[in-house]
C-alpha cells in the first residue's frame, strides 16, 4: 500500500515539487480563503482571479513577467472597485462585477490577438503544476509568508469586521482600510498562485477548503487548519490518482 500511496512521490522529482507547491498554494489559500468566507468575500476573489488576466495576457504578449502583469491588473482591480464604491451611488458588489466583467472581456480581446497564445492562456488558466521550479517554491513560500503576517497583524480587526463592521468601528478600528488590506492579502494569495493552479483553480482553492472549515469547526483558526488540510490533502490524492491513471 505504502508503494501505491507514497513511492511517486519518492521516485519523481517533479512530483515532490508539486506537492510541495501545492501544500504552500493550499496554506496560503486557507489562511485568506477563512477570512474570505467568513467576510462574505467570495465573489471579490473571484472577480480578482479573473480581473488578473488581461495584465497577464499583456506581460506575456510584451515579453515580460506574468507575474508583475497580475500584480498590475489586481492593483488596478482593487483601486477600480474602491473608486467606484467612494464616488457613486452604486454598491461595491456592483462595482466589483462591472470591473469582472470589463476586465475579463479585455483579457479575452487581448488574448484573441496573438495566434501564440493558444497554450499561454491554457496554463495561466489551470497552471503548470508540473513544471514548477525551486524559484518558484521560494516566490510561494514568500507569499505565504507575507499573506500569514498580514493575517496575524489584523486578525482582531478582521474578525470582528466578518462579524459587523459597526462592531468593529465601536472597538476602534476603521473598517475601510482593514477591508482594503484584506484584499490586498487576497490580491497577494491569487498572483502567487497562479502561475501553479491557474486564475481559475484558485478561486477553487481559496472558497472550498474554507468553506468545509466553517461548516465543521467553531473558532477562526480551527477553520484556517482544517482548510488547509482539505487542500492539502486534496492536492496529494489528485498528483497521485493523476499518476496511477
Amino acid at each position: 500500500m505504502a508503494d501505491l500511496l507514497i513511492a511517486p512521490f519518492v521516485d519523481l522529482p517533479f512530483l515532490r515539487l508539486a506537492l510541495a507547491a501545492s501544500v504552500l498554494v493550499s496554506v496560503t489559500c486557507a489562511i485568506a480563503g477563512t477570512f474570505v468566507v467568513l467576510r462574505g468575500l467570495a465573489f471579490a476573489g473571484d472577480a480578482m482571479a479573473h480581473g488578473v488576466l488581461p495584465g497577464i495576457a499583456v506581460a506575456l504578449l510584451l515579453g515580460a513577467s506574468p507575474v508583475l502583469g497580475a500584480a498590475l491588473s489586481a492593483a488596478v482591480m482593487m483601486a477600480g472597485v474602491g473608486v467606484i464604491t467612494r464616488r457613486s451611488r452604486l454598491g461595491s458588489d456592483t462595482a466589483i462585477g462591472l470591473l469582472f466583467v470589463g476586465m475579463l472581456a479585455v483579457g479575452v480581446m487581448i488574448t484573441s490577438r496573438s495566434e501564440s497564445f493558444v497554450g499561454d492562456i491554457t496554463r495561466v488558466l489551470f497552471g503548470q503544476l508540473l513544471g514548477v521550479r525551486g524559484v518558484d517554491l521560494a516566490w510561494q513560500a514568500a507569499a505565504l509568508a507575507a499573506v500569514g503576517t498580514i493575517a496575524w497583524a489584523a486578525r482582531r480587526p478582521f474578525l470582528l469586521m466578518s462579524v459587523d463592521e459597526g462592531l468593529a468601528r465601536t472597538s476602534g478600528f476603521r473598517p475601510a482600510p482593514y477591508h482594503a488590506l484584506m484584499l490586498a492579502m487576497v490580491g497577494i494569495t491569487i498572483v502567487a498562485s497562479f502561475r501553479t493552479v491557474g486564475t481559475l483553480l484558485v478561486l477553487g482553492m481559496l472558497v472550498a477548503p474554507a468553506a468545509t472549515g466553517a461548516l465543521v469547526a467553531r473558532r477562526v483558526a480551527t477553520v484556517g487548519l482544517v482548510a488547509a488540510g482539505c487542500g492539502a490533502f486534496a492536492s496529494w490524492a489528485g498528483l497521485l490518482l493523476s499518476y496511477h491513471l
